[in-house]
């Protein structure tokens, strides 16, 4: 995997949001193991919140960096050749993407009862898919997506993305 350190701005910022996803998944996992939370203490609804968090509104913000910024910049960057394993793997992670905000969605309603107090049931099925395709994405970027950005784009290129990405996190900022 990357080290977040060992990457120049914005890649180490991409690599550092997979850390922070990787370090809610096993609280998700945790949380479905409990079945079903009848009684939401302090420390439930604190991890369910940050989970709702980041799904909800820090995800989204790291799709757009890496869908409307680094993969354009990365096609553009080979520009002048026929980049196929590159848009292949840009599309699977286009579709990954997807697939996991699809599984999400069916598991928000949970997480959010739970971060607001209330009871509710985590179907432990689902919440292990969830957690294992996102594994799986964290591992190709790290270890494909981002090795390549570092490789290929150049340093104004990653200034822009970088500009980009500070606008973008300043409008979402709450």
């Amino acid at each position: 995997m990357s080290d977040p350190d060992s990457l120049e701005p914005p890649l180490n910022v991409l690599a550092a949001w997979h850390r922070r996803g990787q370090g809610l998944l096993e609280p998700m996992r945790r949380l479905a193991r409990r079945s079903s939370v009848a009684a939401v203490d302090a420390a439930t609804r604190q991890q369910a919140d940050a989970i709702v968090d980041w799904f909800d509104r820090c995800i989204s913000v790291h799709y757009a960096d890496e869908e409307r910024d680094l993969f354009p910049a990365l096609i553009e960057s080979m520009a002048g050749s026929d980049p196929v394993c590159l848009r292949e793997l840009i599309d699977g992670l286009r579709d990954d993407h997807d697939a996991l905000a699809s599984a999400w969605r069916d598991l928000r309603p949970s997480f959010a009862a739970l971060a607001a107090g209330s009871p509710s049931t985590l179907d432990s099925t689902r919440v292990d898919a969830l957690i294992a395709r996102g594994e799986r994405l964290f591992r190709r970027e790290d270890q494909e997506l981002l090795p390549m950005a570092s490789r290929l784009l150049s340093d104004e290129a990653r200034q822009e993305i970088l500009a980009s990405m500070l606008e973008r996190r300043r409008r979402a900022a709450p």
